[in-house]
């Protein structure tokens, strides 16, 4: 055999039994159960786009009993979900060593359901009447309707999580999910609500924000980029490609979710423009941007939920984004 081979064997050979190198684990939490809203991620696991960046990621579902704000900060996961802007102020005001660093949802699919014919179909009809929302709603967006159309908090009523309650009662309101409550009250309740989405509202806050340490964006940039990296992917994946690798991780995780949920969920993500319009339109898939952070914060200030002096801007990073393929223009 030429010496030339011999070489290019050795070398075949060599390279066949290097161990392949060991993937990074991430723990990686959401804010809820697992749905279309979450997507994206389970899409990323499941085509193996993760794995194509060197991530072994682990994704834990939340639920109303689960903080995984404080899992993060006991160092138990790696990044979690924020709902929305306010927990990455919040970690500011409490002086929390935690950042965004990427802002997946360019509009808060946050949503105020009302029965129809009751003429509840506007915010502005809205101020004086009883609504259903949670403890999180009412330090989150109720102060922002509260500034702009008057609500007081002699309006709230406890919301139980369920439908039931809204749908024995022609005369309630309640919070909900663009994703979810409609469908729902379809199924259920057999008629479509009133929908009123918060951010046409003009409530500027991001949601579903990727948060992290300050520590891991110190220590491991790499990591964090790979992270938001292969995670624009999975989302492009799901909302432009075909869904169902994601959607098959969903349901195992979450064996109550249905196909016409899931289905109903991703046309919502997609119509409106939750994760594909505005910025990341020309910035990709999870822009954020200074002047929207400060837009958002200033209305908060306004709305007396922060002080002025509040150093806003440690909220967030744009280390890590703006630099994949910027999203296809919204159907």
């Amino acid at each position: 055999m030429p010496a030339i081979l011999r070489l290019l064997l050795t070398l075949t050979l060599l390279i066949a039994a290097a161990p392949a190198q060991a993937a990074d684990h991430v723990s990686f939490g959401l804010d809820w159960l697992a749905e279309a809203e979450y997507g994206g991620y389970y899409q990323a696991v499941a085509e193996g786009i993760y794995a194509k960046h060197g991530l072994d990621v682990t994704i834990r579902q939340g639920g109303p009993q689960v903080n995984q704000a404080a899992l993060l900060m006991g160092g138990r996961l790696d990044f979690i979900i924020s709902g929305n802007s306010f927990l990455a102020l919040n970690f500011v005001r409490e002086n929390l060593p935690f950042v965004a660093v990427a802002a997946v949802f360019q509009k808060d699919p946050s949503i105020i359901i009302a029965h129809p014919g009751m003429g509840n179909d506007s915010f502005i009809a809205l101020k004086g009447e009883p609504i259903m929302i949670g403890a999180d709603t009412r330090i989150g967006w109720w102060n922002f309707v509260k500034e702009k159309f008057g609500y007081t908090d002699d309006q709230i009523r406890p919301y139980a999580f369920s439908l039931a309650p809204f749908l024995a009662d022609k005369k309630a309101i309640q919070q909900g999910y663009l994703g979810s409550e409609p469908y729902l009250v379809r199924q259920q309740g057999g008629f479509d609500p009133v929908v009123l989405l918060l951010s046409d509202a003009g409530f500027s806050g991001y949601a579903s924000l990727i948060a992290t340490s300050q520590a891991l964006v110190k220590s491991n940039p790499d990591l964090v980029q790979r992270f938001i990296d292969a995670t624009a992917e999975g989302w492009r994946s799901y909302l432009e490609s075909d869904p169902s690798p994601g959607n098959k991780l969903i349901k195992q995780a979450n064996p109550d979710m249905t196909d016409g949920l899931l289905d109903y969920g991703r046309e919502a993500l997609r119509s409106h423009g939750i994760v594909e319009s505005g910025d990341a339109l020309t910035l990709g898939i999870g822009a954020m941007t200074d002047a929207r952070w400060k837009d958002f914060f200033t209305s908060m200030v306004a709305a007396r939920l922060y002080p002025p002096e509040l150093e806003y801007q440690k909220a967030y990073t744009l280390q890590f984004i703006h630099k994949g393929e910027p999203a296809p223009p919204s159907p």
